[in-house]
């Protein structure tokens, strides 16, 4: 007999799914919308009168399907989760520290990869809403002509509002556009099998035996049409991206029971549609709707591609955010959308940036077909990263026997490479779009990793040994003043450069110190469900009235000091009014001088990003009036 228990289970379970339906496949959800479009594209394309070539051209986007996204992510990449998050990111967090980084300032080759496909993503989701928007609006122009001057209009209209939108958290976004993406796909495959029926053989393009004759036959060519062909898994990185928000079993269950059923079936149907009517080669998805339906499937589709551009705006929030914790991106407000979802986050900078370069994608290009030369390359890229990182876990993490890590590299960086060699030629086309777009965020990253590395090293190099420090701690300090003094310090080791400044400048110090280390480990929460929140905090008493702090948060977790800093006074047995405590903190101003590691170049950039990086009293949350700041140069 069935509990309450029970049902409650199911119905969360429901909503899980249906937030991933409208979070997570709204990218490859769309891409019916223009990539058999592209495909048969007289520019670049293939003959759609042709049967041959579209047997062949079903058969790749099946087993591009059934490869890249089935086996590849569902099966292999989405067992790589960190404590349930996913991403480049995650998987960087997976590997030992000695893979990420060779020595202070040299940032190791796995690492360079992840920052790479990371910074890819970032390109990836400035085109994904432009594209997805604008080829469903498009469809207007079918309905009639007189449409045509306000597809752009109306297009950067509804990104200004889905960007607006983004505010109000993904939980919303989910549980709004879930069953909307539930028709969509329903639609999809209804479509589908209405259309079966015009060339009931095209089913016969499930054996591979198809797409090598396609290959073979058309030369050179085939790879110009795999560019396209690529478009039918775009948005497979989000599956893994977007993990952390809505769980692996979620995801999973939808793809294998909705998603990838209604996909192929809708794909196949366009196929079988085009070798019956070979002059609808124009936009095959709108030719195949009836006419009668042609309005509520322009504003349906219009939806679905709304919902289409929240898997990436969605993945660049988490992506931002593991990246600021783990180090490789400057500071940026990240705010918590729901009180349930852990990993459900905004990040108003990126929103913002993504929406200027977004809607300016749209206003300079005009058409989805002409944006489509530009879509393919980011992705593919990022998808060969993640398949050499994976093995990677495989063999560092996971211990794999090695024959089945370099099977598995084999096999998937072989299809991987296919296509990145395929969306190459795009380059002059419009690729060079995201990969400029991926420069400047591999630029920012890289730099601000290296930055900080050497910034730990100086530190560590200016530090001095506790003992010798409180040996010689009365002549230094003739006179203590009443209270507690907070020093943040990165090393959790020796006397913290701050205090030192403090002792040379002042001669003075708190008559209680507190050493304070925030520490981001390598798993998204330190305690999921505040099961082990006692552990957070770690105190130790070192004499003269001296005290170290440790305190540890997960990379997906904002640290909010004052709120932990209750419990550290309460296990050092300190009662004290947290409004009189005084939180001193260091200033750096890096000098841009040839003595240092970094040349002028890498270190003007780097003291820029320090600038305008969020400042460490509005990061910790700390109370402004309460802080104290001392500053230095320093050169790297």
């Amino acid at each position: 007999m069935a509990t309450i228990g029970d049902s409650t289970k199911k119905s969360n379970s429901m909503l899980m799914l249906l937030g991933a339906l409208g979070v997570v496949f709204g990218d490859i959800g769309t891409s019916p919308l223009y990539t058999i479009q592209e495909c048969v594209n007289p520019v670049h394309g293939i003959p759609a009168s042709v049967e041959a070539n579209l047997m062949g051209l079903m058969s790749l986007i099946f087993w591009a399907l059934m490869m890249v996204i089935t086996i590849k992510y569902v099966v292999f990449v989405m067992r790589a989760d960190n404590r349930g998050e996913g991403g480049s990111m995650a998987l960087l967090a997976l590997l030992p520290e000695s893979v990420k980084m060779r020595a202070p300032g040299k940032v190791g080759f796995t690492a360079i990869l992840v920052i790479i496909a990371a910074s890819l993503l970032f390109g990836d989701g400035v085109i994904t809403p432009a594209i997805s928007v604008l080829s469903a609006v498009e469809g207007l122009k079918l309905i009639s002509p007189t449409f045509e001057p306000y597809v752009v209009p109306l297009t950067v209209s509804i990104l200004v509002g889905l960007f607006y939108f983004q505010k109000n958290g993904t939980e919303k976004i989910g549980n709004a556009f879930g069953p909307i993406m539930m028709v969509w796909f329903l639609c999809l495959g209804a479509l589908g099998i209405m259309h079966l029926f015009d060339a009931p053989r095209i089913l016969r393009a499930v054996s591979p035996g198809y797409a090598i004759e396609f290959l073979r036959d058309n030369g050179l060519h085939s790879f110009r049409t795999l560019g396209s062909v690529v478009l039918a898994v775009t948005g497979g990185e989000a599956l893994y991206g977007d993990m952390g928000h809505f769980g692996r079993v979620p995801i999973r269950k939808a793809w294998l029971f909705i998603v990838f059923p209604c996909l192929l079936l809708n794909y196949f149907g366009q196929a079988a549609f085009l070798i019956a009517h070979p002059e609808s080669a124009n936009n095959p998805f709108y030719e195949m709707v009836p006419n009668s339906l042609l309005y509520p499937m322009v504003i349906l589709a219009t939806l679905a591609t709304v919902i289409a551009s929240q898997a990436m705006i969605t993945g660049a929030f988490s992506l931002t955010s593991q990246a600021i914790r783990l180090g490789y991106f400057p500071r940026l407000t990240v705010k918590h959308t729901s009180e349930h979802g852990e990993g459900q986050i905004y990040v108003p900078f990126i929103n913002l940036v993504l929406a200027v370069l977004c809607i300016a994608l749209v206003v300079i290009f005009q058409a989805s077909t002409k944006l489509a030369a530009a879509y393919g390359l980011a992705v593919t890229g990022t998808m060969t990263i993640t398949s050499i990182v994976f093995f990677q876990v495989t063999r560092h993490k996971w211990k794999w026997n090695p024959l089945y890590s370099w099977l598995f590299l084999a096999v998937f960086l072989t299809i991987d490479l296919h296509f990145l060699t395929a969306t190459a030629f795009k380059f002059f086309d419009g690729g060079w779009i995201p990969v400029f777009i991926g420069i400047f965020f591999f630029l920012v990253m890289w730099l601000w990793r290296v930055g900080r590395s050497l910034l730990a090293r100086h530190f560590m190099r200016s530090a001095e040994p506790l003992d010798a420090f409180l040996d010689n701690l009365e002549k230094e300090v003739p006179y203590r003043i009443p209270g507690i003094g907070v020093f943040l310090a990165s090393d959790p080791n020796g006397v913290p450069p701050v205090v030192l400044r403090m002792v040379r400048r002042f001669h003075t110090l708190h008559a209680n110190i507190l050493l304070l280390t925030v520490t981001s480990e390598t798993v998204p929460y330190f305690c999921r469900g505040g099961k082990c929140e006692d552990d957070r905090v770690e105190v130790q008493t070192l004499g003269k009235g001296f005290h170290r702090v440790l305190v540890r948060y997960g990379y997906m977790e904002m640290p909010d000091i004052p709120s932990i800093m209750e419990k550290a006074l309460l296990k050092l047995e300190m009662n004290a009014n947290l409004k009189e405590l005084v939180y001193v903190l260091g200033h750096e101003t890096f000098v841009e001088q040839e003595s240092g590691e970094m040349n002028r170049f890498q270190q003007g950039i780097f003291s820029f990003l320090s600038r305008n990086a969020r400042n460490a009293t509005d990061y910790f949350k700390l109370p402004p009036d309460q802080v104290i700041e001392l500053g230095t140069h320093i050169d790297l």
